[in-house]
């Protein structure tokens, strides 16, 4: 597929590689020839210096023969802008493009569309943020949650800890003390290192495990790999920008919620806007405040400025304070690894705006992307097209497809039915599949297991 990308930004630049590494004829623009040159430099893509809505650029980089534009510059009107003028100049087929104002995202089905802004997929990563935030607090104990099928399964990771009711014991065992329950543990990471699980895995202390059960299920399996955390009610937010805001709106009507904001305008905006939330001027990062505010009492502090310098040091302080658990925004991958024990759960815009952009890139039929493990694998949701005769999957058992190293299929929806995967199970077409790959390089293959042979015709 011949992708050109606008914008050369971390989120510009990791889909680049991702793409061209999965065999995509990839162009990146930007006015930045350094960022553009350190990228050519690691990656077998074009590159082109120039304005990304400008005719010529987009010409020089390709559009008039484009399949995809993926428009992820720092600047919703440069995005939109390229759009129009893809789709005016040059009919590119499918154009995304990143839109972070919440002015423009409230009225996006009338600003959307052939008539208006032709922009096909819009991307709101502030949006995105906070969904994945607004998750993590409603499952105790959890370090991501990820939906599938609209949401009737998820995949959950946890922290396996000392004295935990499953370290130690196989992961069979669980079947055993939940017989009602149906789960299925997809991956094991333990020191970086992925397992693909068995029935005889013993679960050891520190492991980061990834099970996969429908949504009402969730709750009880996390009870066999953890002692459950009670549930959240208290929540302290630091910054009041997009994804604060949007996040203490959300969450004000179920929980108590605190925000937190430097700037005195922006505190007398948000206080009109929201109804239950306080809303009180002033730092995170200033200890006196933070007690005033009883923060030994809060269940979850989130630090979301646009800092990560920032984000980081309120965490460590907050955490130090008494805070039960703290979500740290990091968009700095380097930071990200850098972070220990005192941040329980750091937040990658980037690789949560990634997994939804490949969701409308990959081939096939996808529902669902995502980028786990700070890229290094991932978790698709799949349809099964075809019968038995054009297709690798549909009609046959589980046992008996022949799944790439390194993959493992974790449920599979039917309708509104969740099937858990079992050798047994029979892919039947329209069937949702979700797979776990601890090796994003394996996509490709994937996409072609999937793929519907010239005996199938629609």
């Amino acid at each position: 597929m011949k992708i050109i990308i606008l914008g050369a930004g971390q989120v510009g630049g990791t889909l680049a590689e991702h793409l061209a590494n999965e065999q995509n004829d990839i162009t990146v623009v930007d006015t930045d020839g350094d960022k553009l040159r350190t990228l050519q430099d690691r990656l077998d893509i074009g590159t082109v210096v120039g304005g990304a809505s400008h005719p010529d650029t987009l010409y020089n980089a390709g559009a008039d023969d484009a399949d995809m534009l993926i428009a992820v510059t720092n600047s919703d009107e440069i995005n939109m802008m390229a759009c129009q003028v893809a789709y005016t100049l040059f009919k590119t087929p499918t154009k995304i493009s990143r839109v972070r104002s919440p002015n423009y995202l409230a009225r996006q089905a009338q600003l959307f569309n052939r008539e208006h802004i032709p922009v096909d997929v819009i991307i709101g990563p502030e949006q995105l943020v906070t969904q994945s935030i607004e998750r993590l607090i409603s499952t105790p104990g959890a370090l991501q949650v990820m939906d599938f099928s609209d949401g009737r399964v998820q995949l959950v990771a946890v922290r396996a800890y000392h004295g935990g009711p499953i370290v130690g014991h196989e992961l069979q065992e669980i079947r055993r003390h939940m017989p009602n329950v149906d789960t299925r543990v997809a991956a094991i990471f333990r020191q970086d290192r992925a397992i693909i699980p068995e029935g005889d895995t013993i679960v050891e202390a520190d492991d980061e495990v990834f099970f996969i059960a429908a949504r009402d299920n969730i709750r009880a399996v996390l009870s066999e790999l953890r002692n459950v955390d009670k549930p959240y009610k208290r929540v302290m937010i630091a910054g009041g920008g997009n994804i604060g805001a949007t996040l203490a709106h959300s969450l004000e009507a179920d929980y108590q919620v605190k925000l937190i904001e430097k700037s005195y305008e922006l505190c007398r905006v948000l206080s009109e806007r929201l109804r239950d939330c306080v809303v009180l001027h002033g730092s995170g990062a200033e200890p006196q405040l933070l007690a005033a505010e009883h923060i030994e009492a809060t269940d979850v502090f989130c630090a979301l400025t646009n800092s990560d310098e920032a984000n980081i040091m309120m965490s460590m302080l907050a955490k130090r304070m008494g805070a039960k658990k703290v979500i740290t925004l990091i968009a700095n991958a380097a930071y990200a690894e850098l972070v220990g024990d005192e941040i329980d759960i750091a937040i990658s815009p980037q690789q949560i705006t990634i997994g939804s952009l490949l969701t409308h890139v990959r081939k096939g039929d996808i529902s669902n992307v995502h980028s786990l493990r700070r890229g290094a694998a991932e978790a698709i949701e799949l349809t099964a097209h075809g019968d038995a005769r054009s297709s690798k999957v549909v009609g046959r058992r589980l046992d008996e497809i022949k799944l790439p190293q390194g993959v493992t299929i974790g449920a599979v929806v039917r309708g509104d039915s969740v099937l858990i995967a079992h050798r047994h199970i029979v892919v039947e077409p329209d069937d949702h599949v979700i797979l776990f790959l601890i090796d994003r390089k394996q996509i490709s293959a994937v996409e072609k297991l999937f793929a519907v042979g010239f005996g199938f015709f629609s």
